[in-house]
């Protein structure tokens, strides 16, 4: 059988499963399948934690476990209690009723980074939506992500779930994943651009997320202690493979030596002039991130560059060369522990430099602030080209959604036109609904005049 065969027998298995569960499964069935497939990633955390570490060879073991219970937790939390089948809502003024209906099948494309906690969200999504879904893992975490999908399938069987609703590719190839993407009904791309183009070149619906790079701005008169302890946290999580992790720090220039100290206390290490050009050729290859530099610590980092960090280091602060944007490679993405740090004057030059970054690389992702200034939080919301602006929190574990912050809990954050998304918002449930929408006259509405009209 050729992976295009292949393909297409899990996807008609998948439609016959669907056709059965769309059929059996009322809301409260339906809420309860999702329970028990987000609790089998809560239940099974550290397990699968240290498959992702062992098999990928990047992260951090204890944010693993952490990621896994949080965002299982979190999705189910989210989607509790929401209507996702049926009458929706019905309009007492103009009468117009919304009906939900199920999209068919879903690719649900998985990154090496997120081999966990990414296929388990998506799974929870299609379910509540009485959508089937086929889960196709990076090769290079196919089998932690497995691993994941078993434990939701063998989780869920209590339940009578038709066999083939939730499906995974175990031996991944780029053939079959570019076929899952042209036979579906939907995919849902988490990954690399380049994976998220194939999925908008499909010729089917998709939903793909941008590229992150997180600009942090601090304004003045807040704790710069508290405000660097959560960007080191944010930064060092998972090693810094997180897309909303914390990736460039811009800071009152008076406060310089208040702020790098700040990061000292709180195990960050400020690189000098020579060490930062050494870091830079350590984490950079051709203008790009190093791959074998993705997930590692910040003692990876310093010995691949030659230079020698504090016992416990967690970030290595790399300051600007008095540039910003295109003309410091530190304005990029870093995806391992290390922190761009850039002084501004006033903070309309924060907004400037965070944005100048953005361009550069990261539009319509996420930025960060730690402030205490309304106004400047208004402001910051308005001119920056993001999708989130993260307020005095943890970027890396937030963005993503949190029940504090009423973002959505999931791992695919669109980015709007600004990172060629489709959406601007947390991709959730909603997303993979088709809504029918009834609208009959109705005679009794006044129907204004035309002089009422444009009176």
């Amino acid at each position: 059988m050729t992976a295009v065969e292949e393909v297409k027998a899990m996807i008609d298995k998948a439609r016959k499963a669907q056709a059965v569960y769309c059929v059996r499964f009322d809301q409260d069935d339906v809420d309860n399948t999702v329970k028990l497939a987000t609790r089998a990633i809560f239940e099974n955390a550290e397990e699968l934690a240290k498959m992702a570490v062992e098999e990928t060879q990047m992260g951090v073991y204890e944010d693993k476990v952490s990621k896994n219970r949080n965002k299982s937790k979190g999705v189910w939390y989210d989607l509790k209690n929401k209507k996702s089948m049926g009458i929706l809502s019905i309009n007492e003024q103009n009468g117009l009723i919304e009906i939900a209906k199920p999209i068919g099948v879903v690719a649900g494309v998985v990154p090496m980074t997120n081999p966990i906690v990414t296929p388990m969200s998506k799974i929870a999504f299609a379910l509540k939506t009485k959508n089937a879904i086929i889960i196709s893992p990076h090769p290079k975490a196919k089998r932690c992500s497995t691993k994941a999908v078993k434990y939701i399938m063998e989780a869920i069987r209590g339940m009578e779930v038709p066999d083939g609703m939730v499906q995974i590719i175990e031996e991944p190839t780029l053939e079959m994943t570019q076929a899952l993407m042209a036979y579906c009904d939907v995919t849902v791309a988490t990954g690399g651009m380049p994976m998220v183009k194939s999925a908008y070149s499909s010729g089917k619906p998709s939903f793909g997320v941008g590229a992150g790079n997180v600009q942090v701005i601090l304004d003045r008169n807040i704790e710069y202690p508290l405000a660097a302890g959560k960007i080191v946290t944010g930064r060092s999580f998972d090693n810094g493979i997180i897309c909303s992790g914390e990736q460039s720090v811009i800071y009152p220039q008076e406060a310089h030596d208040e702020i790098m100290e700040a990061f000292r206390a709180d195990r960050g290490y400020v690189a000098t002039r020579e060490e930062r050009e050494k870091v830079l050729d350590a984490i950079f290859e051709d203008g790009h991130t190093a791959r074998d530099v993705v997930g590692q610590s910040a003692q990876y980092i310093a010995k691949k560059a030659g230079i020698r960090l504090p016992e416990g280091t967690r970030v290595i602060v790399i300051e600007s060369n008095g540039s910003f944007g295109s003309g410091d490679p530190v304005s990029k993405e870093k995806m391992c522990p290390v922190l761009g740090a850039f002084p501004y004057q006033y903070f309309d030059q924060a907004i400037e430099i965070a944005q100048a970054n953005l361009s550069f690389e990261g539009n319509g992702h996420t930025a960060g602030l730690h402030s205490n200034n309304q106004a400047n939080i208004i402001k910051a919301g308005t001119e920056l080209s993001v999708s989130r602006l993260i307020v005095n929190a943890i970027c890396a574990t937030t963005a993503g959604g949190s029940i504090q912050n009423g973002l959505p809990v999931t791992n695919t954050l669109g980015c709007g036109s600004w990172g060629n998304n489709s959406i601007s918002e947390n991709f959730t449930y909603k997303h993979l609904l088709n809504i029918t929408r009834v609208a009959p006259l109705q005679t009794r509405m006044h129907v204004p005049s035309d002089e009422e009209i444009w009176r």
